[in-house]
């Protein structure tokens, strides 16, 4: 098995980074494989809504063949997806919504990839604005049909230059707690024996007529 983690900050060994390997600390104890994919210094465009991704049916963005290109096969593959952002304004930092909004899009016009995938966010912040870049990143998530575990509190890590995050004693219990909870997830999805729901036609309902 195999969990990803998207790293959204322009620092790689910052806060958000520390965040992701404590869980990924977890994971790794229960013999499952964890990597780190930092997006957060790269130049990468917003999506245009240009709907070419889901006519090509390639698993590419059509518009830009940048990093989200080369990122969505190994999240594709991914059995868990963990999406670390740092807090900009009180929300999920830009870099990072640009590659979120395309990578989803994506996933979801070419049969919905990460559908009953294990996913979950962590933010990392100086003060204030946690719980909304962490509601942002949950989004994702939730309108991809994802299994999405809890952890101890809200996943929100404090500090601002790097190596804080590590005095947040409480915020590493939370991303410790995290991984050993997306680890036993994974492990009860591939021993169950329940069938998984069945996927359907997604319905769209549109509000002005």
């Amino acid at each position: 098995m195999k969990a990803l983690a998207i790293n959204g900050s322009p620092h790689k060994d910052g806060n958000t980074a520390f965040a992701l390997l404590q869980a990924g600390e977890s994971l790794k104890a229960e013999g499952i494989d964890f990597e780190i994919i930092q997006i957060g210094h790269k130049a990468i465009h917003g999506c245009i809504g240009c709907g070419k991704c889901a006519g090509n049916a390639d698993g590419k963005c059509a518009a830009f063949d940048d990093d989200v290109n080369q990122v969505l096969p190994k999240m594709k593959e991914a059995d868990a997806i963990l999406l670390g952002a740092p807090v900009y304004y009180s929300g999920i930092a830009g870099t990072m919504k640009c590659f979120l909004d395309r990578a989803f899009f994506v996933a979801s016009a070419n049969g919905g990839w990460f559908r009953h995938k294990v996913g979950a966010s962590v933010a990392a912040v100086r003060r204030s604005g946690g719980i909304a870049a962490f509601d942002g990143l949950n989004h994702y998530l939730a309108i991809s049909d994802m299994i999405m575990p809890g952890s101890s509190y809200w996943n929100v890590i404090h500090g601002q230059t790097a190596g804080q995050a590590a005095n947040d004693a409480e915020g590493v219990q939370i991303m410790r707690i995290l991984g050993k909870n997306i680890a036993w997830l994974l492990k009860m999805k591939e021993r169950s024996e329940c069938a998984a729901p069945g996927a359907e036609n997604k319905v769209y309902t549109n509000f002005i007529r």
